[in-house]
């Protein structure tokens, strides 16, 4: 689960970090009196999508040079004057795609006299299971471009939980940033406070890009993106407070009513695949053969006839798809669940795009009489290659 920046801050200043003064906006009626609630000299107003890349986006409806979704104000009535005309509107980062992401939600903050930027993040280390601080002196940047052009200024430190973040630790994060005087110093608190935090609420990933050094030499966590692990969701009812559903995609909201793996993908064929590493595959092999898929779709090992009905419905929603490919190898599935839940959802939505299914495993054959002996128009396929080959050939017709 993705969170807002404004709410990724009030998380981390719950733990202590340090965090400017800033008021989220929810209507456009808020906006005068979040921007007079604090005092200036500088305001920062930021546009609230979940997104990077908002400094140097464009939007939709405002003239080409108009400044991008975060817009740093010297005096309230620009601050205002700013805010009122993000509000509302679209913006398109390289992270949203042409369409872009409306505003919907701002946050005013004070600005800060900074001295230096930093790059900052936790993530799970997958080589060594460990969670990991990524470290770097170029911060405000697009980090992956530093990473292919200055590896050597990227520092990754695996920090141990059985030990925590040690002094050892600390040392090695503060060579790491170049830290001196009094930001070294605020640095060992820092770095626990956000370590504790990335644990402590489950999260997937931590982002403070920048961490800046102001000009009096304290630390600051200026920007925030936070992710938490959806599989911990159960021990945080809190924090599910804070999902935005505005910022996701409905299908993807609508599969997880039903337990089921659903990411929203630019192709046109749609997949419904029981298990991730079948999934990847059945993907893979609709690219191979030069057309490209419209989801990821696990519909799990244990799925029920609902469960494959609603994953069904999902897929024909999809205005993109022009056709849809089944792959199960049934075992803990069965393949006559999957029948029964393909023939049921057909009967209710109707089925206009071409429609191929591979099935292999537990009741195949079972499976295979239940399409067979159905009204449903189904091409059926003898493997993953052959049923790869049909679908895109009947989609490129």
């Amino acid at each position: 689960m993705n969170i807002h920046e404004y709410q990724a801050k009030q998380v981390l200043k719950g733990f202590g970090a340090p965090i400017a003064n800033g008021v989220p906006v929810l209507t456009a009626d808020e906006i005068d009196k979040a921007v007079d609630a604090l005092p200036g000299p500088v305001w920062v107003v930021k546009s609230q999508i979940h997104a990077g890349g908002r400094g140097k986006g464009k939007f939709k409806e405002l003239a080409e040079d108009a400044k991008g979704g975060v817009r740093v104000s010297f005096s309230a009535d620009e601050a205002k004057a700013h805010a009122h005309e993000m509000f509302g509107n679209t913006l398109v980062t390289k992270q949203t795609g042409p369409e872009g992401k409306q505003v919907n939600r701002l946050y005013i903050e004070d600005g800060a006299d900074i001295e230096s930027e930093l790059y900052c993040s936790l993530l799970v280390n997958r080589e060594t299971g460990k969670v990991s601080f990524v470290a770097s002196t170029e911060g405000g940047m697009d980090i992956e471009a530093v990473a292919e052009d200055t590896p050597d200024k990227i520092h990754t430190i695996d920090i141990d939980h059985s030990d925590g973040v040690t002094d050892a630790k600390v040392a090695d994060l503060v060579a790491a940033f170049e830290l001196t005087g009094a930001a070294a110093d605020e640095a060992p608190a820092l770095f626990r406070t956000l370590y504790k935090a990335f644990t402590e609420t489950d999260m997937s990933l931590l982002e403070v890009n920048p961490l800046i050094v102001m000009k009096n030499g304290s630390l600051r966590v200026l920007d925030a993106k936070v992710s938490f692990d959806g599989n911990a969701e159960f021990r945080h009812a809190d924090l599910q407070e804070l999902r935005d559903l505005s910022e996701e995609d409905a299908k993807e909201i609508e599969a997880s009513k039903f337990d089921l793996a659903y990411v929203a993908l630019d192709g046109d064929i749609g997949c419904m695949v029981n298990g991730a590493g079948l999934a990847m595959a059945t993907m893979d092999i609709i690219k191979l053969y030069g057309a490209e898929p419209a989801n990821f779709l696990d519909v799990g090992g244990g799925a029920t006839t609902e469960k494959v009905t609603a994953a069904f419905k999902i897929i024909t929603g999809d205005p993109k798809v022009k056709g849809i490919l089944v792959n199960i190898f049934g075992g803990i599935m069965r393949c006559d669940v999957i029948a029964e839940g393909v023939v049921t959802a057909v009967k209710e939505v109707g089925l206009k795009v071409p429609l191929v299914v591979r099935l292999e495993g537990t009741n195949v054959e079972e499976g295979k009489a239940i399409l067979n002996n159905s009204d449903v128009d189904v091409v059926a396929a003898d493997d993953l290659d052959d049923a790869a080959q049909k679908i895109v050939k009947a989609v490129k017709g």
